[in-house]
């Protein structure tokens, strides 16, 4: 959760200094912009994936410090709660079989995790949220041991000033209040990483947003919520809410929360970062002395430690990221809107499909974010995030006409998206192989209208019908996910049973 950068003490009245050494790190990197000092193109691709630990019976396992002990890879990591990890994957080259060895690594990877977990009486649990946590068992003593996450915990609820409220009606309603940001740990996500230059970030960062939509509809993979049925992917708004600091009134008066789509198109990586500075006040600091322009005028390059801490704590569902890398700037879009899971298989096919489709739609002539209103596209992720495979979209009529259709979500893919897919994994350079093996998955799942969240949600609800209680069909049903998950089939493929 947020950049892993170690925050130091921030003194809450010192806020004008504070929000100076934003504004300086913000001029060095408009000088950085200026005098183009940031990395040749190299097509870049990174790809991080938070994970659940639950025990053998399906449900959460709070010891992630005893898993990551005995998994002694520096590729794991903790995330906020105690029942969580994260796996990240060294950077890789947009090229070639890519997407083959890319799924090789994540195999391997998991599947030697999973059995240092398995010591400890745990398994891995690739998903959007575990089916079975339960929001009154979660506080801050379930927060991982990590500082920073103690500290944000108490900077947010400092800044709320009240518990945080969670209230989410879809197909079941659930509310409830609580004191901490620990609920937040519910939402394991993929985060998709994609370096680029600053003359191509503005249309990488707008395809993407356009996009998010169909991310959502063909991987949502979060229907249930503390035990109820809620959006199809449920992850989004408990997100947004678990970690918004504003009071009630605030959000009545239209302040922006810190969990954010995004109100606008835009023509230069800067309008992110000043945003970030405009609109959201600092909650941390790093507690380092980096003076930025000095740097600059001695020949050196930034780390911009400040700008970098502060842009960790607004979460943007596509969020601009500053970082250097043997001492040269970099600049990258990171993706944030698909959940973790189902299996190896779904988690490439979903990048396939995503590193495809924003390539092809950042070339087109006519971009697409000059026929889409913005505003439709954030409609359209709210639709696809209560909905998911059944979600009805806004999308431009062909040719030149300026209005707008409503199309199902999975003819919008079959339709227009996956052969824009196609095309740009083929401008990538990537193998015809692999293209279609993994875009094949996404054309499948839309033609069996089947994703995680479906396959859930059918899954539960034969349990129900054979006379489970609530708790029991959930248990159930993580158990068969998990049985199914190992398989390495992806989920289109998945019978539909009553779980034991």
């Amino acid at each position: 959760m947020g950049e892993k950068v170690v925050a130091g003490e921030f003194d809450l009245s010192d806020r004008q200094r504070q929000r100076r050494r934003l504004r300086e790190c913000l001029d060095g990197l408009s000088r950085l912009l200026d005098e183009q000092r940031f990395d040749r193109p190299r097509n870049l691709m990174g790809l991080e994936i938070e994970l659940n630990l639950a025990s053998p019976d399906g449900m959460p396992r709070m010891m992630n410090a005893q898993v990551l002990e005995r998994i002694a890879s520096p590729d794991f990591q903790t995330e906020l709660g105690q029942f969580n990890l994260e796996v990240n994957i060294v950077p890789h080259r947009l090229h070639g079989r890519v997407l083959d060895q890319l799924a090789e690594e994540l195999r391997t990877g998991l599947a030697y995790a999973d059995r240092k977990a398995r010591e400890e009486s745990s398994q891995i649990v690739m998903i959007g949220i575990l089916p079975t946590l339960d929001a009154d068992a979660l506080g801050s003593a379930h927060l991982s041991g990590d500082a920073r996450y103690s500290r944000l915990n108490e900077e947010m609820l400092a800044a709320r000033g009240e518990d945080f409220r969670i209230d989410v009606a879809g197909v079941e309603h659930f509310a409830c209040a609580t004191p901490s940001i620990a609920l937040e740990a519910a939402c394991t996500s993929v985060q998709l990483h994609l370096q680029v230059t600053p003359g191509r970030f503005a249309a990488v960062w707008n395809a993407a947003e356009a996009v998010t939509a169909a991310q959502i509809a063909v991987g949502a993979n979060s229907p249930f919520l503390f035990g109820h049925e809620v959006w199809r992917e449920s992850r989004v708004p408990l997100f947004l809410q678990s970690i918004d600091v504003r009071q009630p009134e605030l959000a009545a008066q239209g302040v922006r929360p810190r969990t954010w789509f995004g109100e606008r198109w835009i023509s230069d990586p800067r309008e992110l970062f000043e945003e970030n500075l405009r609109y959201f006040p600092p909650l941390l600091s790093s507690g380092r002395d980096e003076e930025p322009l000095r740097v600059l005028d001695e020949g050196g390059v930034p780390d911009l430690h400040e700008l970098v801490l502060h842009n960790g704590t607004v979460y943007r569902w596509n969020r601009p990221v500053y970082a250097v890398s043997d001492g040269v700037p970099h600049l990258r879009v990171e993706n944030r809107v698909l959940p973790a899971g189902p299996t190896v298989a779904d988690v490439v096919a979903n990048a396939a499909f995503y590193y495809g489709v924003v390539r092809a739609l950042a070339d087109e002539p006519r971009p697409i974010w000059t026929r889409l209103p913005f505003g439709a596209a954030a409609a359209n992720f709210d639709a696809a995030c209560r909905h998911g495979i059944d979600a009805v979209l806004q999308w431009p009529r062909p040719g030149r006409s300026p209005s707008l259709a409503s199309v199902p979500a999975t003819r919008l893919v079959l339709d227009e998206l996956l052969p824009l897919a196609a095309a740009g994994l083929d401008a990538w350079g990537v193998e015809p192989a692999d293209r279609d093996r993994y875009l094949g998955v996404i054309e499948e799942r839309c033609r069996k209208r089947t994703n995680g969240a479906s396959w859930q949600v059918k899954t539960y609800h034969r349990a129900r019908a054979a006379g489970m209680d609530r708790q029991a069909a959930l248990a159930a049903t993580t158990r068969r996910y998990c049985a199914l998950m190992r398989t390495g089939e992806p989920v289109h493929t998945w019978p539909v049973t009553v779980p034991d």
